[in-house]
């Protein structure tokens, strides 16, 4: 899973991707764009659980892939390899800035997060436009030529996205058949990607971060699709980085919080993209493994080894906490709470397979 952390300057997002990945200033970038990657990984406590009772010498987390984007701007989305290395993103994270201070200046001398994410999205869209122009150019041309049904469909469709951009809406918010989504998917366009609006708060409003961001969702964030708000307070992350786990837990929970930031907003994300976990649990190791909602058991055998897709047979099923709350799997049998699954079996969040396969 790759997240663009994208944003205007002085808004925090460096300060958030090193959070989230401990990858600090100077370390490895990507080309000539010089953006910062890392990798950071899910936290979880169903593996911390699973870990604690099978004690294994290898534990895997699932992990998420962060991009660190130069600021966005205009001549930005101008520079090709800003561009390319921006659209292999699966979505976009903007980090917008709520916080005031008076030792960082914004540069546009006032903030105001939702005229700045209207900024970027014009920015995004802009770019989308080139792109649907130049190819309906490219398709007119080749319609002149020769006649083809399949070259008037992806006309057609080209024209309801333009029509969408030039009417200043991003083109998430259109809803595409399966066809129209393997013909524009190799575009890999800007305001398709679903977005994550990052709220980036000063400390005084930290204790209602919850309140924050609901008023955001209720309000100028209401009916977009596939946009989700999270409120984080980049000054606390960055305090949180440095404590130990109770320490950091006594810290969060002074300002009424139960979780850090980083697992609100990888939380957050999941959910945009409709992500989850199912897990594998036992004495070589306890591992996370990352699958669209809604996959069946056979998807999930492939996520592992794509020979345990090819060859399954069944899936052996039980929930997390039951495994926790029975001692292990002689436990959770003898109570009858092992289930014997087929390859259409729709996998759960928190599952714990075993998978047999010939």
């Amino acid at each position: 899973m790759k997240t663009a952390i994208i944003g205007l300057p002085m808004v925090g997002k460096t300060s958030l991707f090193t959070i989230l990945t401990g990858v600090h200033e100077g370390a490895a970038r990507m080309g000539s764009l010089e953006a910062r990657v890392g990798i950071t990984k899910v936290p979880d406590a169903r593996v911390d659980a699973l870990a604690k009772l099978y004690q294994p010498p290898k534990i895997t987390y699932a992990t998420v892939e962060y991009f660190d984007f130069p600021s966005i701007s205009k001549e930005a989305l101008r520079d090709p390899s800003y561009l390319a290395s921006l659209r292999v993103a699966d979505a976009l994270a903007h980090v917008l800035r709520v916080f005031e201070s008076d030792t960082v200046p914004h540069e546009k001398g006032s903030v105001d997060p939702m005229r700045d994410f209207e900024d970027v999205e014009v920015e995004l869209m802009l770019s989308d436009l080139v792109v649907v122009e130049k190819r309906m150019e490219r398709v007119d041309k080749d319609r002149k030529k020769i006649k083809s049904p399949d070259l008037d469909q992806e006309f057609a469709l080209l024209e309801r996205l333009k029509a969408e951009l030039e009417a200043n809406r991003p083109l998430r918010g259109l809803e595409y058949n399966a066809e129209e989504e393997k013909r524009i998917r190799g575009f890999q366009f800007l305001s398709q990607k679903p977005m994550l609006c990052v709220l980036n708060l000063g400390e005084k409003d930290a204790s209602r971060m919850h309140e924050v961001e609901e008023e955001y969702r209720k309000g100028p964030f209401a009916g977009r699709k596939n946009t989700a708000v999270t409120a984080i307070c980049g000054q606390i992350e960055a305090e949180l980085a440095e404590l130990k786990p109770e320490e950091a837990k006594e810290l969060l929970s002074s300002y009424g919080l139960k979780e850090s930031g980083m697992e609100r907003l990888i939380s957050a994300t999941y959910s945009l993209l409709g992500l989850m976990s199912f897990l594998t649990a036992g004495e070589t190791e306890v591992r996370a493994w990352t699958i669209p909602m809604h996959s069946r058991a056979v998807n999930a055998a492939g996520a592992i080894h794509s020979d345990f897709e090819k060859k399954f047979i069944r899936a052996e099923v039980v929930n997390w906490q039951a495994l926790i709350d029975h001692d292990g799997y002689p436990g959770v049998k003898e109570k009858g709470l092992l289930r014997l699954e087929g390859k259409e079996y729709i996998v759960k969040d928190g599952d714990v397979l075993v998978i047999r396969h010939s």
